[in-house]
């Protein structure tokens, strides 16, 4: 029960990052003057979209080697967090919360997922003892 409790987490983390990167940087703050708000989108948005089919398919192989791509929006979310404190800019630092919170559901539910799901198909990394 407990594996697909993580997967779910993955999933609401991933598909809730889906729709905040274009809203946020097509609508809620798009970029400043001089930068193109569809480059901006399209450089965050399309590493998301190389999973998407392993997502839904609850491949445990893609969930493990997302883990990888939540830390990105991790240290996005960190950094913007950071500068936009220092900036004082409220609704950045509101959607690099909201960007921290789903990366990080993102990462915690791929991770577990990954383990438990594997211990069910009795994968292991360790050598079995004899």
């Amino acid at each position: 029960m407990k594996t697909e409790q993580y997967k779910l987490m993955a999933r609401v983390g991933y598909f809730a990052l889906l729709l905040l990167i274009p809203l946020w940087h097509l609508l809620l703050s798009p970029p400043p003057l001089g930068l193109s708000p569809w480059f901006i989108t399209t450089i965050w948005f399309l590493p998301l979209l190389f999973p998407l089919r392993g997502i839904i398919q609850g491949n445990p192989y893609t969930f493990a080697w997302c883990g990888f791509l939540a830390l990105l929006y991790i240290m996005h979310a960190v950094v913007i967090i950071y500068t936009a404190y220092l900036e004082n800019n409220v609704m950045e630092l509101t959607l690099a919360i909201f960007e921290l919170l789903f990366a990080s559901l993102f990462l915690m539910g791929n991770t577990y997922f990954a383990k438990y799901r594997g211990q069910e198909l009795g994968l292991s990394i360790r050598k079995k003892k004899k």
